[in-house]
């Protein structure tokens, strides 16, 4: 391979030697041309110095101008195979280029899409962050305004349990003042109806015990050894309704045996002491006293 100064230089003298053969082959035609048709005066006799050439010399030239012409052609086809080696390297230096560019381009744009993507995620985390922060203070403050309300509305029962209770106690106090003065009413009212009732049943238990003995008096069999001035008290034992269980004397009795028996004999024919009318009076013991004056 020849360098490029080197085929430079080659190519010159290989251009200066094929001029001057080719000048030469030139002059050697034109000198041997017939040259009278473009002669109007008659063609006068010129002497003409006569070079005698070898053909030898002539056939080396050209062979050699074959040779150079053809070496031409070579350099030409190199020159032209390098220059579309040239144009080859050249347009795979600019695909190259260009794919380098492009490379470049979608790397520089790849960076830009992950930068912008980057940065929008971290204007969304700010974003997120922010709201959840903004939602946290709301929500602390909707726990104190809530605090506060509760607070409030404890406050408010407070004062109204408070005052219930006040008026609770006001109205309790004023029960009990009420019920003191009711009591009082209902015992001094209950004291004059128990005294009442204790001089109505005195007096009807003195009639219920005075009917008892009448009765009984009213079925005695005087026995003939009964004195004047008789007292015994007898103790009659009965059921409601007045029905007699038992009898008997208690304490002293002034009458002797066949008085004593005769009285006890009364209570037994008398049956059923007087009911009706003394129910409030009833007593299922009773003790009256039995008498006889004489008359």
């Amino acid at each position: 391979m020849f360098s490029w100064q080197e085929f430079r230089d080659y190519s010159l003298a290989l251009t200066g030697a094929v001029g001057v053969h080719v000048l030469m082959v030139v002059l050697i035609v034109i000198g041997t041309m017939d040259w009278q048709p473009f002669r109007q005066e008659k063609p006068q006799a010129i002497a003409i110095e006569a070079v005698i050439i070898d053909t030898s010399v002539i056939r080396e030239q050209r062979d050699e101008a074959r040779r150079a012409q053809e070496m031409e052609e070579r350099r030409r086809q190199r020159d032209a195979e390098l220059e579309r080696q040239r144009q080859r390297e050249l347009e795979q230096q600019r695909k190259a280029e260009e794919d380098a560019a492009r490379r470049q381009r979608e790397l520089d744009e790849q960076r830009k899409r992950d930068a912008q993507d980057r940065l929008m995620q971290l204007r969304q985390e700010r974003d997120r962050k922010l709201e959840e922060e903004r939602l946290k203070q709301q929500r602390e403050l909707e726990e104190i305004q809530r605090m506060r309300e509760e607070a409030e509305r404890n406050r408010r029962l407070e004062e109204e349990r408070l005052k219930q209770l006040e008026t609770q106690r006001n109205r309790a106090k004023e029960d009990e003042a009420r019920k003191q003065r009711e009591a009082l009413e209902a015992r001094q009212v209950a004291e004059q109806e128990r005294a009442f009732q204790a001089g109505r049943q005195a007096t009807l238990r003195e009639q219920y015990v005075a009917v008892i003995a009448a009765e009984v008096t009213n079925n005695w069999l005087r026995p003939p050894t009964a004195q004047a001035g008789l007292r015994c008290t007898v103790r009659v034992v009965q059921i409601p309704g007045g029905e007699v269980i038992s009898s008997s004397l208690v304490g002293r009795c002034n009458g002797d045996q066949a008085t004593q028996r005769s009285i006890l004999a009364a209570v037994d024919r008398t049956g059923v002491l007087p009911y009706r009318g003394f129910e409030d009076v009833f007593s299922r013991e009773i003790e009256f006293i039995f008498t006889y004056s004489g008359e």
